[in-house]
């Protein structure tokens, strides 16, 4: 488990929620409107949207599919448990995720631009930088 804490588009976070669960089967018309959010009930690993304007649009699979403007948070929860994230409006559409993250999450988030490239480089050089220190103390 890698621990998230960073900055994040509303966009990135919402392909990042979709990439994770429903890519291959939500339509198309649905992948490519910034509006069409993805929702799961908790027993599945719950995603939830929190908006102040949500309109159910149509329910596939395990997801229900939510139309979604004026977006303050959008919770998510891995079915397997091992990730859980919030991301958080911080201005407009613009926000920060944070959370804890699977390896498999961790390629959906670089995917999605929800994680940079200098995100990816520092928590490698943290990593890096704690083993050496953890070997000179053992």
């Amino acid at each position: 488990m890698v621990t998230i804490d960073t900055p994040a588009s509303l966009e990135s976070f919402r392909r990042f929620v979709i990439g994770s669960t429903c890519r291959s089967y939500a339509p198309r018309s649905y992948l490519e409107d910034s509006e069409v959010f993805a929702e799961r009930e908790d027993s599945l690993g719950s995603i939830y949207v929190e908006a102040a304007d949500k309109v159910t649009l149509k329910k596939v699979r395990d997801i229900t599919f939510v139309n979604a403007r004026d977006i303050l948070g959008i919770i998510y929860n891995s079915k397997s448990g091992n990730t859980a994230l919030k991301w958080r409006q911080i201005r407009k559409n613009n926000g920060k995720v944070v959370g804890e993250a699977s390896a498999n999450s961790l390629t959906n988030l670089a995917e999605s631009g929800v994680l940079t490239l200098d995100w990816v480089e520092n928590y490698l050089k943290k990593k890096t930088e704690e083993t050496k220190t953890n070997e000179v103390t053992s």
